[in-house]
């Protein structure tokens, strides 16, 4: 029987500072951010629409440490990982469901304006 994996690939820019949290009793490093994804197409009309969607992200232990000292808001980052779901009840009381995706690997990349000038000078 062939395995089947959850897992996720996403690249885009880093939408908010990092928030960097120790959790648990043993005080585990934990890092929160939102990364923002673009795609662009054309529209039935012909005309050209970006569709932006909005990706909460969580990395863990030493690797959350480390890149909240490499990563700030509008960073661009690819990212590898599995897309945890999880419910809870709201204040309201209403039961609400939460998806996000857990960080296993990622990789920083060359800010927009570095790529322009490499791409000039070849």
């Amino acid at each position: 029987m062939t395995t089947m994996k959850n897992k996720v690939q996403l690249i885009g820019h880093v939408g908010n500072d990092p928030e960097l949290k120790n959790v648990g009793s043993n005080g585990t490093a934990m890092l929160r951010l939102r990364l923002a994804t673009n795609e662009r197409f054309k529209a039935g009309a012909g005309e050209w629409k970006e569709d932006t969607q909005w990706h909460p992200v969580v990395v863990w232990g030493k690797q959350a440490e480390r890149l909240a000292g490499q990563v700030r808001k509008g960073a661009g980052l690819m990212l590898e990982g599995r897309l945890v779901h999880s419910s809870y009840e709201a204040k309201d009381g209403s039961k609400r469901v939460s998806t996000e995706v857990v960080v296993s690997d990622y990789q920083l990349l060359a800010p927009r304006t570095e790529v322009v000038l490499a791409e000039a000078e070849q």
